[in-house]
């Protein structure tokens, strides 16, 4: 399973659409109350042997977009992501203007060994 597949299963119970990159067309009509997009902001290797990449480190963005209160639900974000081995490194806020949804970034580091 993919990472950003382990990342969209693990938000699940949030109840809550979560893409990666961006919302679809079909998406956008549905004007959600809530939505997250998933970013990977970087990769890179962290442990080499034998002129071999053996760990990669992740850098993650979680994009919550929300017209409600998101306090809780960044809570149950973190709550999730923890037990997969994700670390919170930052997270501010913003409020989008031009689209009435207040944007809550969360992100994360993840490291993990390369599959061949």
């Amino acid at each position: 399973m993919s990472l950003i597949s382990e990342i969209k299963s693990a938000l699940v119970p949030l109840n809550i659409p979560t893409r990666r990159l961006r919302l679809n067309k079909e998406d956008e009509e549905k004007n959600y109350d809530q939505y997250i997009i998933v970013y990977f902001l970087n990769e890179y290797g962290i442990l080499f042997g034998d002129d071999e990449e053996i760990a990669t480190a992740h850098s993650i963005q979680i994009s919550l977009f929300t017209r409600l209160n998101f306090e809780q639900t960044v809570k149950e974000i973190k709550k999730l992501l923890k037990p997969l081995g994700f670390m919170r490194t930052s997270e501010y806020e913003i409020y989008e203007y031009e689209t009435g949804y207040y944007h809550k970034v969360i992100r994360f580091s993840y490291a993990n060994e390369t599959e061949e």
